[in-house]
């Protein structure tokens, strides 16, 4: 080997790898193929063939995916968001689907043991729960925006996106995400008036949005609220499955 081509080789060597995200294919997939637009008690929303999804072929290499793919890959913040965003909402999948049939994620727990503190599945070869995916890995990262990402699998969250969040396109598909929750009247933001509803989301996380200039603030980059408009009171929250 030449001097020269020996020195392109040890240049190239020293350079850390790019870090690469996962394929996404079989999850992309399973979105596609079994979560459509619907309506559900009078909510506007994504809907998730649930019987259908765990009986697909592709589901146990997804969740498998999450058990063994290194957390080390992930090296810039848009990569771990996208990535602990997609591990969530399969995992709360996950939690549906181990304690099928179900009205209400929240009937996989109970009073004294709640299913967010519940063991869910391998993330990284280590067992975790919701609240320690979502605490520990996604709110960490202060990004409000992830709570309109996040699903819980229930009509009052927000949609279910029919595709995978991925670093390259985390931007849009959080922006989009914002959007379409906070105009969603039934679950999002009611306006009636100068009085003005928001989701019970806004209430259990309110400190996330500090940062954006509190609640109202955030939620005026996307959803204009009349002049002299309060924030007076919280949506219900309708904790049934989100399920076709």
């Amino acid at each position: 080997m030449s001097r020269l081509l020996l020195a392109v080789v040890v240049l190239l060597l020293s350079y850390p790898l790019q870090a690469a995200e996962p394929d996404w294919s079989g999850y992309r997939q399973l979105l596609q193929e079994h979560v459509r637009s619907g309506e559900l008690e009078g909510v506007k929303l994504t809907l998730v063939d649930y019987p259908a999804w765990q009986n697909n072929p592709l589901w146990p290499q997804v969740v498998e995916q999450l058990n063994t793919y290194p957390a080390d890959q992930l090296q810039t913040r848009a990569e771990k968001l996208a990535f602990y965003i997609n591990a969530y909402n399969i995992l709360a999948i996950k939690m549906v689907l181990d304690n099928w049939p179900l009205d209400g994620i929240r009937d996989a727990g109970s009073l004294l043991f709640p299913v967010w503190r519940k063991d869910v599945g391998q993330l990284h070869g280590k067992t975790v729960t919701l609240q320690q995916v979502e605490d520990d890995l996604i709110r960490s990262l202060n990004e409000p925006r992830i709570h309109m990402a996040i699903v819980c699998a229930s009509v009052s969250c927000p949609d279910l996106r029919p595709e995978p969040y991925t670093a390259a396109q985390l931007e849009q598909q959080l922006e989009e995400q914002t959007r379409t929750f906070l105009h969603n009247d039934a679950k999002g933001v009611r306006i009636n008036g100068n009085d003005v509803e928001v989701s019970k989301i806004f209430d259990w996380f309110e400190k996330d949005f500090a940062d954006a200039g509190g609640v109202k603030a955030f939620i005026e980059r996307y959803r204009p609220l009349p002049a002299q408009s309060k924030i007076d009171d919280y949506l219900d929250y309708n904790w049934n499955l989100n399920r076709q």
